[in-house]
C-alpha cells in the first residue's frame, strides 16, 4: 500500500492541496487561461506533491511546467463517457469528423513553423482528409467547415492555437477570400496528443489500454491491483464488486486502504455498501455529469424516472425479475469491438504491430511466490425494467406534468427524451442498458427521495428537482 497522499501538507492547507488534485483530475489540461484565469497557479503550488500522490495512488503521471499542467492517464478500460473532453462551445460532443480533422490538424504542425493561416492549414490537410474513404473534406459543404471551425475552437480554448490577425467566421463566410492567422504552440500540441504506442502500429484499440498485472512478486501485485482499484474508483461514479477483477474488488474492501487514500487525496467522501464502493462530492463539481439538479431537461427527466422506479421497487405487488448483473468486460468488448470495426486495414505497420498480450500466455511462477488467491465477488442479483415499462413512465410524466416542461426541444419527442436520459443514468452508473430494458444498479436507491413534482422554478429563473433531504444514505 502506498503512503497516505498529502503526507507532508499542512492540516490548514489540505482544502487548497485537496482542491488543486481535483481540478488536475477533472481537466484535460491546465493553463494560465484554461479553463479559466488563476487555476495554474493554484494547482503548480503543489505540482510536486500531487506528482508523487497521483504516481504512487493511481499510477498517473503528471507533466508540469510553468506554461501548462497536463496529467497522462493509465488505462485498463474504455467507455463512451471518456469522449466527454471533446465537445464545441455549442457543448456538443465531437463526432467521427470532427475527432479526425483534429489528429489531421495536429499532425500538420510542423514545428518548424511557429505560425499558420487557416488557409495553409486546409490545404496540407485536404488531400489527407480526401484519401481516407468515409471522411473527405469540401470547402463547399457548410457541415465541413463547421467541423473545422469546431476543431479550431477547441485548439484555440486549450492555447494551442491563438488567433493573430483575421478572422475564422470571415474565412467561414468566404473560403476563397477570408483568412485566418495562428500562432502554434507547439508544447501544448505535444502534450495534447500522447498515446501510450504509436498508433500506427496497433491492430486493435486494445493496444492503447494497459496490460493486465503479471508480475510475479506478491508486493508488486498487491501495488497493481491497489492502483487498479484506485483508477476505477476515481474514474467511474461507482464501482461494484461484481463488475471487476477479484483483486481490484479486494483491494477496494479494504478498510484504510484504496478509497481512503482517495477521499485524503481529493476531499471527497466514502460510501461503502455491501455491493460496492463510491466517493461522494457534495460539491457536485468532480463530475462532468452533475445530478441531481440544475442538468436541463434530460437531468429532470432522468431524476423523475428514478422516481417512476422507484415506486415500482416499494411496491408490494410489484415483483420485478432479477439478473445478474453483467461485469465490466463484456462492455469493453462490445466497445473495443466498435472501435476496431472502423480500423483502416491500409497504413498498418504490421511487421511492428502491438496488441495486448494473451493473459493465457502467462506462465506463472512457482505458487509459493503467488499472492494469496482471492476468490471471485458473487453475481449481483438487479431488478429488471421493461424498455415498454419505461415508456409508460415517460407517457405519464408528459400527462403529469406537462410536455411544455420539459422544453421546446423534447416536447414532442417523448422517445427521445426517455433514451437521452437513460443513456445518461446509464453513464452514472445507475441503470445499465440491456436488450428489451434496464437494470436498476444499486446506487439508485440512492436518489428514491428525489420528489415527484412539477420542476421549481428557482428566482435565478433554473429549473431544477425539488429534494426530499437530499440522497438517502441508509
Amino acid at each position: 500500500m502506498p503512503p497516505q497522499p498529502a503526507a507532508t501538507v499542512q492540516l490548514s492547507d489540505l482544502g487548497s492541496y485537496q482542491s488543486a488534485a481535483r481540478l488536475v483530475l477533472t481537466h484535460d489540461l491546465i493553463t494560465a487561461s484554461h479553463p479559466r484565469p488563476g487555476l495554474l497557479d493554484q494547482v503548480l503550488r503543489w505540482a510536486d506533491q500531487l506528482a508523487r500522490d497521483l504516481r504512487d495512488v493511481l499510477g498517473y503521471t503528471l507533466i508540469a511546467t510553468t506554461r501548462q499542467v497536463r496529467l497522462i492517464r493509465r488505462l485498463e478500460s474504455l467507455d463512451p463517457t471518456q469522449t466527454s473532453i471533446f465537445t464545441a462551445r455549442s457543448g456538443r460532443a465531437f463526432d467521427r469528423r470532427r475527432l479526425a480533422y483534429l489528429c489531421l490538424f495536429l499532425a500538420s504542425f510542423s514545428r518548424s513553423r511557429v505560425e499558420i493561416s487557416l488557409a495553409d492549414l486546409v490545404r496540407a490537410f485536404t488531400p489527407t482528409a480526401n484519401a481516407i474513404p468515409g471522411l473527405s473534406f469540401d470547402p463547399t459543404v457548410s457541415a465541413h467547415k463547421a467541423a473545422v471551425v469546431d476543431v479550431l475552437d477547441w485548439l484555440a480554448e486549450r492555447g494551442a492555437l491563438r488567433l493573430s490577425d483575421g478572422s475564422v467566421e470571415a474565412w467561414t463566410a468566404d473560403t476563397d477570400r477570408g483568412d485566418a492567422l495562428y500562432d502554434i504552440d507547439h508544447d501544448i500540441c505535444a502534450v495534447l496528443f500522447r498515446p501510450a504506442r504509436p498508433v500506427q502500429h496497433l491492430t486493435s484499440a486494445v493496444g492503447l489500454l494497459d496490460a493486465t498485472f503479471t508480475s510475479a512478486r506478491r508486493a508488486a501485485q498487491r501495488e497493481a491491483a491497489a492502483q487498479r482499484a484506485a483508477r476505477a474508483l476515481v474514474e467511474h461514479p461507482v464501482v461494484y464488486y461484481a463488475q471487476v477483477e477479484p483483486e481490484v474488488a479486494e483491494a477496494l474492501r479494504q478498510p484504510g486502504g484504496v478509497a481512503e487514500h482517495l477521499a485524503r487525496l481529493t476531499g471527497l467522501a466514502v460510501e461503502r455498501r455491501a455491493e460496492g464502493v463510491l466517493l461522494a462530492d457534495a460539491s457536485g463539481r468532480f463530475t462532468d455529469r452533475p445530478f441531481p439538479g440544475r442538468g436541463g431537461a434530460v437531468n429532470r427527466a432522468a431524476g423523475l424516472l428514478l422516481a417512476k422506479v422507484a415506486d415500482i421497487l416499494e411496491d408490494p405487488d410489484e415483483q420485478p425479475p432479477l439478473f445478474p448483473l453483467p461485469p465490466d468486460i463484456i462492455d469493453e468488448r462490445a466497445l473495443l469491438a466498435r472501435i476496431d470495426a472502423a480500423l483502416p486495414t491500409a497504413g498498418v505497420v504490421t511487421e511492428l504491430a502491438w496488441t495486448a498480450p494473451d493473459p493465457a500466455d502467462y506462465d506463472p511462477a512457482p505458487q509459493e511466490q503467488q499472492a494469496p488467491r482471492t476468490h471471485p465477488t458473487p453475481p449481483l442479483l438487479v431488478p429488471f425494467i421493461a424498455a415498454t415499462r419505461l415508456r409508460t413512465m415517460i407517457e405519464e410524466l408528459y400527462d403529469e406534468v406537462g410536455a411544455a416542461s420539459f422544453t421546446v426541444t423534447w416536447q414532442h419527442d417523448p422517445s427521445g427524451l426517455l433514451n437521452a436520459a437513460v443513456t445518461f443514468l446509464a453513464d452514472l452508473r445507475l441503470l445499465r442498458q440491456v436488450d428489451g430494458g434496464v437494470l436498476v444498479l444499486p446506487a439508485a436507491a440512492r436518489y428514491r427521495n428525489i420528489k415527484l413534482a412539477l420542476p421549481v422554478r428557482h428566482a435565478e429563473g433554473q429549473l431544477a428537482l425539488d429534494l426530499f433531504g437530499g440522497p438517502d444514505d441508509e
